[in-house]
C-alpha cells in the first residue's frame, strides 16, 4: 500500500472514531449551594436522583426539572434504587447511615447503622439485597430492603469505592487505595477473590457490561482499565481524561464511558476490531466529575457548578475554587 493510502486509510479511520455523534443536549438547573458526589437514574421512571450536600434532588428527565427534595441527610454520597420494593437507598457519611426512602412520598422510612463513611451503594437483583460500601472502616454493610435491617457486615481489606451487581449474585468493587478488584457472593456474603488492577492507579468509578462480561475502572492515572470478569485480568487500558470519578456503561450501544472533571470530557470507549478504544472525548464542563447512564433512553447525566477565582492557597496546599450558588445543574449528554 502507498504512503499516501495508507495515510487517508488512517485518517478515514480516526474519523470514524470519532464520530460517535455524542454531545451535550442541555442542562437542567437545580440552583441552591453545596457540593456533591454521586448521581443514579431511574429511567422507568423518568427520574434522576442527584447528590447535592444534605439533601438528594429528585429530577423528572422529561419536564427537565427538580420535582422533590429527599431531606434529614448527612454528607450525602451513593443513591440507589429498588423499584419492586418502592424503596431507594442513600448513603450518609457524616453519620454512617443508610436513609430509606418511599420513591412515592420520598419521605424516610428508616436509617439503619452501617460501616464507617459509606460511599457508593448497590441493590443487587437476585438476592435482592442493599449492599453499602464503606470507605473509612474497609468493609460493606448487606441491608434486607423489606425489613429494612442490617444482614451482616464484612471487612473488604481496603477503601472500596464504586459498586456493580453481575445479576447472577455476584457484586464487584473497586478498592482505590490497593488498585484492586474484588468480587464478592452477595449470598453469603463474602469476599470470593480479588485481583490486582495494574497498571490503573487509585480506581474510582466502576461501570459493567454484562452480556459480555467485562467490568469497566476508571483510574486516576488517565486510563480506563477494561476488565475480564471471568479470570479478573485487565485487557486493555484505553487512555481518558483526567480526574475521572464516574464511570457508566450503556448496554444499548456498547458503549463505556468516564466523566473527567479534570478537563471537562466525557470518554467512550468501545471495542472495535477485538480491540478496546476511545473512540471519543466530548467536551462537557470541568468538575463534571461523576456521572449515570441511561441505557433505555441513551443519555448520560453529569453533575456540575461553576466556579469562582480560587483564593490564594495557603504554602504546600491547594486551595480549591469555590463553588458559585445558585449554579449547580445536571448535564445531558447524547446524540
Amino acid at each position: 500500500m502507498s504512503k499516501k493510502l495508507l495515510a487517508a486509510g488512517l485518517a478515514i479511520g480516526a474519523l470514524a472514531l470519532a464520530a460517535e455523534g455524542f454531545k451535550v443536549l442541555s442542562s437542567i438547573k437545580i440552583g441552591g449551594t453545596g457540593g456533591w458526589d454521586y448521581v443514579a437514574v431511574d429511567a422507568d421512571a423518568n427520574r434522576v436522583y442527584a447528590s447535592h450536600g444534605t439533601v438528594v434532588e429528585v429530577v423528572d428527565t422529561k419536564a427537565g426539572k427538580v420535582v422533590g427534595q429527599i431531606t434529614q441527610l448527612h454528607g450525602v454520597h451513593g443513591i440507589a434504587v429498588a423499584p419492586e420494593f418502592g424503596k431507594g437507598f442513600i448513603t450518609n457519611g457524616q453519620s454512617n447511615s443508610v436513609t430509606i426512602f418511599d420513591l412515592k412520598t420520598l419521605a424516610k422510612v428508616g436509617e439503619p447503622q452501617t460501616g464507617q463513611n459509606p460511599d457508593s451503594v448497590c441493590f443487587e437483583p437476585k438476592t435482592k439485597r442493599i449492599f453499602t460500601f464503606n470507605g473509612r472502616s474497609s468493609d460493606t454493610t448487606a441491608i434486607d430492603p423489606k425489613t429494612n435491617e442490617v444482614i451482616k457486615s464484612l471487612p473488604l481489606g481496603g477503601k472500596p469505592e464504586e459498586c456493580a451487581a453481575d445479576g447472577t449474585g455476584k457484586l464487584y468493587v473497586n478498592l482505590e487505595d490497593s488498585s484492586e478488584i474484588i468480587e464478592l457472593d452477595a449470598a453469603k456474603p463474602a469476599v470470593l477473590r480479588h485481583a490486582s488492577l495494574a497498571p490503573c492507579e487509585s480506581p474510582s468509578g466502576l461501570a459493567i457490561d454484562i452480556k459480555n462480561k467485562r467490568l469497566f475502572a476508571a483510574c486516576s492515572n488517565k486510563v480506563m482499565a477494561v476488565i475480564d470478569i471471568a479470570t479478573l485480568k485487565v485487557l486493555a487500558t484505553p487512555p481518558i481524561g483526567p480526574g475521572a470519578d464516574g464511570a457508566g456503561f450503556d448496554s444499548g450501544l456498547g458503549q463505556a464511558y468516564t466523566s473527567n472533571g479534570g478537563d471537562g470530557t466525557l470518554s467512550i470507549v468501545k471495542e472495535v476490531g477485538g480491540k478496546y478504544q476511545t473512540v471519543d472525548n466530548v467536551p462537557t464542563e470541568k468538575g463534571a466529575r461523576t456521572m449515570t447512564v441511561d441505557s433505555k433512553n441513551h443519555r448520560v447525566y453529569l453533575l456540575a457548578a461553576e466556579y469562582g477565582p480560587a483564593p490564594e492557597a495557603e504554602p504546600g496546599k491547594r486551595a480549591r475554587p469555590p463553588i458559585l450558588p445558585d449554579s449547580f445543574h445536571i448535564i445531558v449528554v447524547g446524540k
